[in-house]
Formats: structure tokens, C-alpha cells, sequence
């Protein structure tokens, strides 16, 4: 389930409990199996970055594997070109320019790999920070509420005792 979703339920919780004396009421039991669901939650958010990490591993050893197949071609027609030819030292110059030809285009397919993957981490990074901060924040608000609803069951009584 959507963290997101999760949250928007939690503040609909919040939203939806009696207000007494400026205190919220809230379900407990509705409370703490939305922070259940939200830590069943967040270990998903973690294998969706795990997938972006090996869909990465794969565009890399694809690029190696091409870059692999570019270098052998070119070696294959240079070894066509060569012998006693006078054109064989023109050959091997056009194998090595397309040997380094290959090796820059594996090189930026790594780089722009590497920075795709950059960019997804830090993004869901962000939003786990963000997620993770919300869920303490409602935990946290959750808890106070909770104690000051407490405080004023303990001051109610102590009350209808003094008067009783």
C-alpha cells in the first residue's frame, strides 16, 4: 500500500475524531493499525530502490556487453584488412579510432546510467525522508493526544471525588 495513502488516512483519522476541551478523541485501534500498515509499508519503498539499483546493474553490463561486440568488430575488420596489403597500417588506425569510439560510448551510457540512478535514490530518498518525518510527526501528535486526553480522565475524576 501507497505510504501516501497511509498518511492521508491518518489525517483523516485525526480529522474525523471528537474534539473535547480542544483535545482530539481519537480510535486507538484504528491508529495503530495505520502505523502497522505504515511499517509494512516503508520496506516497500525500500525494494522499489533495490529494482532501480539492478535495473541499473543491467543497463551497465548491457553498455560493457556492446561496447564488448563494438571492440571485436572492429578488431574482426581490422584483421580482414591487414597482411601484406599497404592499407593494413590505415586499418589498424581505423580499429583503434573505433575501439575508442566504442569505449567513450560505453562510457557515457555508464555515466548517463550511473546519473539516471542518481536521480531516482535521491528522489526516493527525499520522499522516504519526508514520509519517515510525517509518520514520527503523527506518531508523536498521536501521543500527546493521548496524554492529554489521560491528564483530563484523571482531572475529571479527581474532581467528581472531591465533590462526591
Amino acid at each position: 500500500m501507497d505510504i501516501q495513502h497511509l498518511l492521508d488516512r491518518l489525517e483523516a483519522l485525526l480529522s474525523d475524531s471528537r474534539r473535547i476541551g480542544g483535545k482530539l478523541i481519537v480510535d486507538a485501534q484504528r491508529s495503530w493499525d495505520l502505523i502497522d500498515q505504515m511499517r509494512i509499508s516503508v520496506p516497500e519503498e525500500v525494494k522499489q530502490a533495490q529494482r532501480v539499483n539492478q535495473e541499473r546493474d543491467r543497463i551497465i553490463a548491457q553498455a560493457k556487453e556492446e561496447a564488448s561486440r563494438i571492440i571485436e568488430l572492429a578488431r574482426q575488420d581490422a584483421q580482414k584488412l591487414t597482411g601484406d596489403h599497404p592499407i593494413s597500417k590505415q586499418a589498424e588506425e581505423l580499429a583503434g579510432t573505433i575501439e575508442a569510439r566504442a569505449r567513450r560510448e560505453a562510457e557515457h551510457i555508464r555515466r548517463d546510467a550511473d546519473n539516471y540512478v542518481m536521480d531516482v535514490l535521491a528522489q526516493l530518498d527525499a520522499d522516504l525522508t519526508r514520509t519517515l518525518n510525517q509518520v514520527r510527526n503523527g506518531i508523536e501528535k498521536l501521543h500527546l493526544e493521548q496524554q492529554l486526553y489521560e491528564s483530563d480522565e484523571r482531572q475529571m475524576v479527581d474532581e467528581q471525588l472531591a465533590d462526591g
